[in-house]
């Protein structure tokens, strides 16, 4: 049985199109890819995410990315968590990235929420990826 990881499959096209100078980015939509999507956009990494329509007439999520003085504004985003090996951590263990520049995305019982939220609530879950 083949497993694919659409998240970080989804966290991939955005640093590739980052890296590239890509304006946009578009990935089949969910609601796990569009947390994780609006979030970014909370945080000032991208500038807009929108759900859109294909062709054919299935759900899409297009990122507009962000860039300041030509760079994109997202330095580095990784996967933490992946189906082979998940991980998880309580409200106390959240791993701070790059000393707070940074961010973690969870995945909790309340829905994707980012590390600062997480903290706020005592909230603890699966750590989706990591953006800096």
């Amino acid at each position: 049985m083949s497993v694919h990881d659409t998240i970080g499959d989804f966290i991939t096209v955005i640093r590739n199109a980052g890296q590239a100078g890509k304006p946009t980015c578009s990935y089949p939509h969910s609601n796990l890819r569009a947390g994780l999507a609006s979030i970014l956009k909370e945080r000032g990494f991208v500038s807009d995410c929108a759900e859109t329509k294909s062709e054919e007439g299935h759900k899409r999520l297009e990122v507009h990315l962000k860039y300041v003085n030509g760079e994109s504004a997202i330095k580095g985003i990784s996967r933490v968590s992946s189906p082979g090996r998940r991980s998880y951590c309580g409200y106390r263990e959240i791993p701070q990235v790059l000393g707070g520049l940074g961010i973690s995305i969870l995945s909790t019982p309340k829905g994707i929420i980012d590390d600062k939220t997480a903290r706020k609530n005592k909230l603890g879950g699966e750590v989706l990826c990591s953006v800096w």
